[in-house]
């Protein structure tokens, strides 16, 4: 089996690669995200099925972009649940199937569906329906590299990943053979509430790296690790971050204090989404295509996020960072 760090907080296990038996709270939420960058930048995509079972609902996303292409995007916020002990969604737009072959071990992705073309992506925070459309497929399969990162403190995992097979975009086909990460975590979650960053990569040489940091108005040690080229997944502690946003609140860059590779992440193509509570708070999510520029020269591409929940503006994106504004 992969390498899985231990933080001597809590123990995954296999068995955790599968569903989970849902908390009482209506927010409570099992989510798979699976992404990948060509190493070029010339195509990227992600899927995120997210499950609210007490809100009866799934969030069910799938784009492809890249630097000189349009966002092509499913953002589905109300699909049907997947029936008990599955996490296939179909609908009468598109069906989308996951496969976990093996614990922590391959995983294959199957979509066929009608996306929307979004030149503008700012367009995905408003109504899509009006907007041209064309089929979408995936056929792709994630496997392991490296090994399978846990946070400390939540119920969650990260395992970079190589991703191959082919995505359809209408009429053009197009091999995959990128780097990419996939990630799963459970419990409640209020995308309402609190903003982050979330960034996953590979470099030129090889090294896969992943970092996050919250903004909760106080530092702790925020998850990271690395990936040497051919070696095995390595914790490293104390990430920060620092971003400047551009007046549409869209950012446009984000210097990641990733120990031992610091770097910048310039975003390249938008694939966002808006998110509306329950009780009709909207949040926006600008996710990413970057290119990453380590300060030691080496470059790289891979997805970033910045959450942007009302108010965010005010919470101290760049706080923990050395020299940071406050």
């Amino acid at each position: 089996m992969a390498k899985v760090i231990d933080h001597g907080t809590w123990q995954l296990t296999p068995a955790d690669e599968g569903l989970h038996e849902p908390g009482s709270e209506v927010l409570w939420n099992e989510s798979y995200y699976f992404d990948f960058a060509a190493p070029d930048g010339s195509v990227a995509g992600y899927v995120r099925l997210g499950l609210y079972p007490n809100w009866d609902r799934a969030w069910y996303w799938a784009c492809v972009t890249g630097k000189d292409r349009p966002l092509v995007l499913i953002a589905d916020n109300d699909a049907p649940l997947p029936k008990p002990g599955t996490t296939d969604v179909r609908t009468g737009a598109y069906e989308a199937t996951q496969t976990i072959a093996e614990p922590f071990g391959p995983v294959r992705i199957g979509l066929d569906g009608e996306a929307a073309i979004l030149p503008d992506p700012t367009a995905a925070y408003g109504d899509t329906s009006g907007a041209e459309t064309t089929r979408l497929t995936f056929d792709l399969r994630w496997d392991t590299v490296g090994g399978v990162y846990p946070y400390k403190d939540i119920p969650r995992y990260e395992i970079p990943c190589t991703v191959s097979g082919t995505v359809t975009v209408g009429d053009e086909a197009l091999a995959v053979d990128a780097p990419g990460e996939r990630d799963h975590s459970w419990g409640e979650r209020d995308w309402w509430k609190t903003s982050w960053l979330w960034s996953s990569g590979r470099l030129g040489d090889g090294t896969f790296f992943h970092c996050m940091q919250a903004n909760i108005g106080f530092a702790i040690p925020w998850p990271s690790f690395a990936v040497p080229p051919g070696g095995e997944i390595e914790h490293r502690d104390g990430f920060s971050a620092e971003t400047r946003f551009a007046a549409d609140d869209l950012p446009e860059s984000s210097h990641l204090r990733v120990p031992g590779v610091p770097m910048t992440a310039t975003p390249l193509a938008f694939a966002p989404v808006a998110v509306v509570s329950p009780d009709g708070r909207t949040a926006h999510f600008p996710r990413a295509l970057c290119r990453f520029e380590a300060e030691d020269g080496r470059t790289g591409h891979g997805w970033t996020e910045w959450h942007q929940p009302p108010g965010w503006r005010d919470h101290g994106w760049s706080y923990l960072a050395e020299g940071g504004a406050r």
